[in-house]
């Protein structure tokens, strides 16, 4: 039998209506992570050179309204308070998660000009919530799925968790070549920000944003419905890189490290991996025409761009996504992506996420 090319269909992303800019999101860390002026002056640089000018939050109101965010993360009255427990953390996770993923999951089916009715598997992409039934259980009620639909469920893998998802949709349509995958990455980072002085979690902090990404794909590839090509999908841990960024559940959130070694790991190892896998589809690095690289912050894209020998406009959709929405986690190589697909972009496209391990992960598109 002839193997099933998983076809994207369509994208679609989902912020919250809440925005949070900059200067706001700096006052209100400086008030619950600083003790003196020197934190405060530190934090104000972490901020200002994260690339990022405003963000999405469930816990930011309309017209920017920063009372929710202060209601949920008082000002601590001593060092030593370190806010909401992990449990209230999780219950606003299960009120806010599932209508932000409904709304990216209708927008890609509207692309993809696909019926709800002949969505087959829904694979469902979190790192920022755990809770069972999940995410999968309430968007089949929400969406009007089939109650018999096949469900996945993918969680704490982090920013590359797309890529994961996405092999998990090809693998089901190679089994089910007249299936129909519905893909939803979902994530809450603003409900894990933490309190304190402690510079990785600062930087965390000033990263991380909400945000909602779905992709449709199936096996079909004809008419107007054609949409980019999922040629292979390609995973790699590094030696030696556990602590190197990690994401673990602590009794107030759940907490990251990020080691100041990540860039440095990626310029080391990123291009022989990357090179390899193109010969393996007989492309060399100038082959590739666009390249949808995680936004993980300034330094990561510099590295992943200085480890390939690419141009700086090679990173453009990726630093305006992060300018205009904060690092989402899952979603956001899904933001790229989409923007790429607006601007009419075709392939090859590369898409490259890096996460907890560490680890690198890739998706070859045509």
């Amino acid at each position: 039998m002839k193997p099933v090319s998983a076809t994207l269909q369509g994208i679609g992303v989902a912020v919250p209506p809440g925005r949070l800019d900059q200067d706001a999101a700096t006052a209100l860390a400086q008030a619950r992570c600083c003790t003196d002026e020197r934190e405060r002056a530190w934090l104000r640089r972490v901020y200002r050179h994260s690339g990022i000018r405003k963000r999405g939050s469930v816990l930011i109101g309309p017209e920017h309204d920063t009372a929710g965010f202060e209601r949920f993360y008082p000002v601590p009255a001593t060092t030593e308070e370190r806010g909401p427990t992990t449990a209230t953390r999780i219950q606003r996770y299960v009120e806010e998660a599932a209508p932000l993923g409904e709304r990216a999951c209708r927008a890609a089916l509207e692309q993809a000009q696909a019926k709800v009715a002949s969505i087959t598997h829904l694979v469902m992409v979190s790192c920022t919530g755990m809770v069972s039934p999940g995410l999968d259980a309430q968007l089949i009620q929400r969406l009007g799925l089939s109650p018999d639909i096949g469900r996945l469920n993918l969680g704490f893998m982090g920013c590359h968790g797309a890529l994961n998802g996405l092999r998990a949709a090809e693998g089901l349509l190679q089994a089910s070549s007249e299936g129909r995958v519905l893909l939803c990455c979902v994530e809450l980072c603003s409900l894990h920000f933490q309190y304190g002085w402690d510079m990785q979690k600062v930087i965390a902090n000033g990263l991380f944003a909400d945000g909602a990404g779905a992709v449709v794909l199936d096996g079909i590839e004809t008419g107007d419905r054609q949409g980019w090509r999922l040629v292979e999908t390609r995973s790699r841990l590094a030696e030696d890189s556990s602590e190197a960024m990690t994401w673990r559940v602590g009794n107030h959130g759940f907490e990251m490290t990020l080691s100041s070694e990540v860039p440095k790991r990626i310029r080391g190892a990123l291009r022989p991996w990357v090179e390899q896998w193109l010969a393996e589809h007989d492309l060399r690095l100038g082959d590739v025409r666009h390249w949808a690289i995680h936004p993980g912050g300034p330094e990561i894209l510099r590295a992943a761009r200085q480890a390939l020998a690419l141009p700086e406009q090679a990173s453009h959709a990726s630093e305006k996504i992060l300018a205009e929405h904060g690092n989402m986690s899952s979603p956001t190589v899904l933001f790229v992506l989409e923007r790429m697909r607006r601007a009419g972009a075709s392939g090859p496209c590369v898409v490259l996420g890096f996460g907890p391990g560490l680890s690198f992960e890739a998706a070859l598109l045509r």
